[in-house]
């Protein structure tokens, strides 16, 4: 049985490859449609696809255009000249026998990204390097048989290489979901998850601490949640442990997921490179580019997660929160021009914390939650609903009802609050009246006596008398300033 002191004497070392889906129209090397979602198996797929004799490739400007903004955003060197090269292999959803990639010279050189982990602090994982390909199709299997739907073949992607600079499962999820915020800010991708818009070959190896060497990796293909990145990476690192502490050795492999029993299972040994039989494809010609056109390209970028953080570091979120918020662009940009109007960090502290809980986001699943018409709150109204809590009309549990409220109906935030009868009177009149009330009433004597004497929090149970009677109305920042004054 594996222990936290047995787990304490070894270390993983994490490499992740990353295999991107560039957001074009058309796919890398053809005109058929690159938008495969519910799309019929083999609907979208041309001869070039299929790789029917005589057939030649035509590449798609849009998609070199993406991968040079993509460099940008890993802070990655743009190569002036890269080539294609085929990558021999037989497998059904792979009709050419072969796959277009870039081995030699990618387009993409080395990079680095900054990736902030829960607890505030961050990590630096380096990039080898990304390359353009083509996706393969797909294959579902039946029993004793199985089905090729060809609709993903041809897809653009670019495949982002990291070092192997990640050493534990919640860095591995950190470093997914950073470079999901990054190619989604970039609009290199569509970023569905779902339908693999992302994902992500794992490299796990385990060691023990202080070693000069790495173990030997395995690994774990085509995950497509940053939720089984970091389980999946957690369970290798535990088998490896066990194989080594019995004594035996890791077997260099690729293994698959399985999300249902939260666990990998052995797929087939390693291949090399040698085993593709690499070599330069002969009908695409060196994509050659100039620096003057790189920066044109590079400058139509949006700005990325960076940027908003630096803007909003004032806010006094959690990073957890900061983080959730930037998981969408859209959420994104919308907390920045609120942020633009009120100008405010402790006003746009409380939107913030607002808007998270109304796109109800799951960071784990990488879910896109856009501001559509399920979410129907203007700017003006997040700012107004602010306001009434600033200047103590509502209380921050009744803005929660509001808000709520909000999401369904077209009225603003001061209609919905006098409907449900939540705003707060603010007459020192009126409160004065019920405060005297709590404090003559016999049955709250001992609470007056223990805050004569100085038990400061016998004052919120009086000031909890006063809400009572107050129907909740009254403000309890109003009520406890009255009873201090009266309390002597």
């Amino acid at each position: 049985m594996l222990t936290d002191e047995i787990l304490a004497k070894y270390e993983m070392t994490v490499g992740i490859e990353c295999h991107v889906q560039l957001a074009t129209d058309t796919k890398l090397f053809s005109g058929a449609d690159n938008d495969e979602r519910d799309k019929s198996p083999n609907s979208v797929v041309s001869p070039i696809d299929y790789g029917l004799p005589g057939m030649l490739p035509v590449l798609n400007r849009k998609a070199v255009d993406l991968a040079i903004i993509a460099g940008k955003a890993l802070n990655s060197s743009i190569s002036h000249i890269s080539r294609f090269d085929r990558k021999h292999y037989f497998y059904p959803d792979l009709p050419k026998g072969y796959q277009t990639t870039q081995m030699y010279q990618p387009i993409i050189g080395a990079g680095i990204i900054d990736v902030p982990l829960e607890d505030s602090t961050s990590i630096k994982v380096r990039i080898n390097h990304a390359h353009m390909e083509e996706d393969a199709g797909k294959l579902t299997h039946y029993g004793d048989y199985s089905l090729v739907d060809l609709n993903r073949a041809g897809t653009p992607l670019i495949e982002i290489v990291s070092e192997p600079d990640i050493h534990s499962a919640a860095e591995a999820k950190a470093y997914v979901t950073e470079l999901y915020r990054l190619m989604t800010y970039a609009g290199v991708t569509r970023g569905d998850l779902y339908h693999g818009n992302m994902r992500f070959d794992v490299n796990t190896s385990v060691a023990l601490k202080g070693s000069t060497e790495l173990g030997t990796r395995s690994e774990v293909k085509n995950l497509n949640s940053f939720r089984s990145v970091e389980r999946a990476v957690d369970f290798e690192f535990r088998r490896q442990v066990e194989i080594l502490e019995g004594g035996e050795k890791v077997v260099q492999e690729t293994r698959g997921w399985d999300d249902a029993k939260q666990k990998t299972t052995s797929q087939r040994s390693k291949e090399e490179a040698q085993d593709y039989r690499y070599m330069p494809d002969a009908d695409i010609p060196p994509i050659v580019l100039s620096d003057d056109e790189i920066e044109r390209i590079q400058n139509t970028m949006l700005p990325l997660p960076s940027f908003y953080r630096n803007e909003w570091k004032e806010f006094g979120l959690d990073n957890s929160v900061i983080n959730s918020l930037l998981l969408s662009q859209s959420t994104a940009q919308r907390v920045q021009m609120i942020y633009k109007k009120t100008n405010n960090n402790s006003t746009m502290r409380m939107i913030g914390l607002w808007i998270l809980a109304v796109i109800g986001f799951q960071p784990d699943t990488g879910e896109r939650v856009s501001w559509g018409s399920n979410i129907s709150i203007s700017d003006n109204q997040f700012i107004e609903l602010s306001e009434m809590v600033g200047s103590n009309e509502l209380s921050s549990t009744a803005a929660k009802d509001v808000l709520f409220e909000m999401m369904h109906r077209l009225e603003g935030p001061r209609t919905i609050a006098i409907e449900k009868n939540l705003i707060q009177v603010s007459d020192e009149a009126a409160i004065i009246t019920i405060v005297d009330e709590v404090l003559k009433d016999d049955s709250f004597k001992k609470a007056v006596d223990d805050f004569k004497n100085g038990n400061d929090k016998a004052i919120a149970f009086l000031i909890g008398q006063v809400m009572k009677k107050s129907g909740g109305k009254a403000n309890p920042s109003l009520a406890q300033k009255l009873i201090k004054e009266r309390v002597k």
